[in-house]
């Protein structure tokens, strides 16, 4: 077989850049930026970051929809393609919202890590190879396990790093073994040859087993119930940035990834169908339903909000996998759809918080009081953003969940186990209803506490936040922007 390593070139040069534009940011930093003070350096670094980000955005857009690539190691389809334009948007949207923080102590190396992270995610859209898979899933989780601990100075972020990799180690070994035993079943690496033996030998005991791997492993990934105990700590510990990237454009890569291991990779042996075989939509549906119900519920008795928006996370992944499990019948394109425009929102709040912390603290649910007064600015794009992640229309967040949830009911309509738990999830939104007005009513209602002065929004981030803003009031009034590309 004869490989055309320039046709490879071309698809990879989203990472290119962007791991060009890492060592251009080490490498001024190095020289140039050495003598400058800490502001100084962390503007250039965002700079030269954003100026590779932009870059690699616009060569996914040139790259486009190439198909198979290298002997189909790599797969340039509809989903890839839209989860790389994705990711790096909310790249710039994260590396925007630093601008607004706490200046890190290491500006550049910080910046460049995020940027090594982006290309283990933009990796991670295209990889349709397990070893390709795995190596640009670690690349992006040991760059997320750095960005956790960045702040050394802070006993809760040594911490969160401190969980964050241990949980993510176990889930590698985890998933390397369950690749390992998929391996050894089929002989083959490539997803679309794994999905032709397995549609001629079906499940197994051994496989069924390999399944159970590597749903343990995507279920760390996605901060999914039972697999969620790092998530808390880690959304609390690490820099708003960080936590920033963890919760939208490791997510929508994750997931990206995930929905193609599973259907193009394993969907001979999903099961569901009557009289078949149990396969991996089972597991699925009950990692779904305990998310759904854990991060609820375990949200309303937050305080600090940080844990807050961290359950959600976790009751939003069990949304999103729910939009995995329809996605044979629906395509990848309501899941996009939710898993994008989440993280948008997702980031936004994390934005409005470093802001904040930078003029005083911003911890608990309360520190958010008199938001309205002190910032009109930020307290209309929090209210957009957490409006978002409750899913209230026009919003983004409504019109994604309701694709999602549409698309569930139509696997097997209400008797079926995806109609129920489309059910489960559309009831427990009305409790998250509840604890996101929790948070708006601090920060529109209340009036701020004794001292508090005005908040001062940097020009980027604010930019930055106005966008992000703007593009959910976009997308929710527009969603057929997104899903038509799917087709």
């Amino acid at each position: 077989m004869s490989f055309d390593y320039l046709l490879l070139t071309r698809a990879l040069l989203p990472e290119i850049a962007l791991v060009i534009g890492a060592l251009a940011v080490l490498g001024y930093d190095l020289t140039l930026g050495r003598k400058l003070p800490n502001k100084d350096r962390l503007g250039a670094a965002l700079g030269l970051g954003s100026i590779a980000t932009i870059a690699a955005l616009v060569d996914a857009v040139l790259v486009g929809r190439m198909g198979p690539v290298y002997g189909a190691t790599l797969m340039l389809d509809s989903l890839a393609v839209a989860t790389r334009i994705g990711v790096l948007a909310l790249t710039l949207l994260t590396l925007g919202i630093a601008a607004g923080a706490r200046t890190p102590r290491h500006p550049a190396e910080y910046v460049a890590i995020i940027l090594f992270a982006t290309a283990g995610f933009t990796l991670m859209a295209a990889a349709n190879h397990l070893l390709v898979a795995f190596a640009a899933l670690e690349l992006a989780s040991l760059s997320l396990y750095i960005l956790a601990g960045y702040d050394k100075a802070r006993v809760e972020s040594a911490e969160a790093a401190l969980k964050y990799f241990l949980y993510g180690a176990m889930a590698a070994a985890f998933l390397l073994f369950g690749f390992s035993l998929i391996y050894g079943l089929t002989g083959e690496l490539e997803l679309g040859a794994i999905a032709i033996r397995l549609a001629h030998t079906g499940m197994s005991p051994l496989l069924g087993i390999a399944l159970v791997m590597v749903l343990v492993a995507f279920g760390f990934k996605a901060a999914a119930a039972p697999f969620h105990l790092w998530a808390p700590d880690a959304y609390e510990g690490a820099p708003t940035p960080s936590a920033a990237l963890i919760a939208s454009a490791s997510k929508l890569a994750g997931f990206a990834l995930f929905l193609r291991l599973l259907w193009p990779g394993l969907g001979a042996v999903a099961g569901g169908a009557p009289g078949a075989a149990i396969g991996w939509l089972t597991p699925v549906a009950i990692i779904v339903g305990a998310s759904i119900l854990l991060g609820n519920l375990a949200a309303l008795a937050q305080g600090n909000v940080r844990r807050l928006l961290a359950y959600s996370a976790i009751a939003h992944a069990g949304a999103m996998l729910l939009g995995v499990m329809a996605a044979g019948v629906t395509g990848p394109g309501p899941l996009f759809y939710y898993a994008a425009t989440y993280g948008v929102a997702a980031a936004g709040a994390f934005g409005v918080i470093a802001v904040i912390e930078v003029n005083g603290g911003c911890q608990r649910i309360t520190d958010l009081a008199g938001l309205a007064r002190r910032s009109p600015l930020l307290a209309g794009c929090l209210a957009v953003f957490v409006l978002s992640l409750a899913g209230i229309p026009p919003l983004a967040g409504f019109f994604g969940k309701f694709v999602v949830f549409a698309g569930a009911l139509q696997v097997g309509g209400l008797m079926d186990p995806a109609g129920w738990l489309a059910l489960l999830a559309i009831a427990m939104s009305a409790v998250a209803f509840y604890y996101y007005l929790v948070v708006l009513k601090q920060a529109l209602v209340l009036p701020p506490a004794a001292g508090a002065t005005r908040i001062r929004v940097p020009l980027t981030a604010g930019l930055a936040l106005t966008l992000a803003a703007a593009a959910l009031v976009v997308l929710g009034a527009l969603p057929t922007l997104v899903l038509r590309y799917f087709g």
